[in-house]
């Protein structure tokens, strides 16, 4: 049995989200809906630097449940300073605290280029933090 589990950290992804006003529908059966557009994105880190292509659609779409806590289902895409395309997409779960908010996600990226074929198969967590313009995460790749 494992007292923890071996990582290594892949970068930081972070994501503007909330410069456009987000559409509520409130008491729905599986809680209140909301969609974040995501209107700026990047993922640095030690071995990749990636933004997230003007004019290309991306989105958060959130549901705050009966508890308080929130689930994320995320997607959106990435292009590297060397120009290769990669697909982000994610769910996670928010729990509000007494110290803020905690969330966690298990990143999946898609790429077609060979530079970055790894990211195909890694099998990542996101541990994210609020930020005044959206969210935060920091990935970490699950060896």
């Amino acid at each position: 049995m494992l007292d923890s589990l071996p990582a290594t950290y892949l970068g930081t992804l972070t994501a503007s989200t909330n410069d456009v006003e987000r559409p509520l529908v409130k008491g729905g059966p599986s809680g209140t809906r909301s969609v974040a557009t995501v209107t700026k994105a990047a993922f640095e880190g030690p071995n990749i630097s990636a933004t997230m292509p003007d004019g290309i659609a991306a989105g958060d779409w959130l549901t705050v449940r009966a508890d308080g806590s929130f689930s994320l289902d995320v997607r959106l895409s990435l292009r590297t300073d060397d120009g290769a395309d990669i697909y982000v997409s994610y769910v996670g779960v928010g729990v509000r605290t007494d110290d803020g908010v905690t969330i966690r996600t298990s990143p999946r990226f898609e790429t077609g280029d060979e530079k970055y074929a790894w990211l195909n198969n890694a099998f990542t967590v996101g541990m994210g933090r609020l930020t005044e313009d959206g969210v935060a995460y920091d990935v970490y790749q699950i060896s």
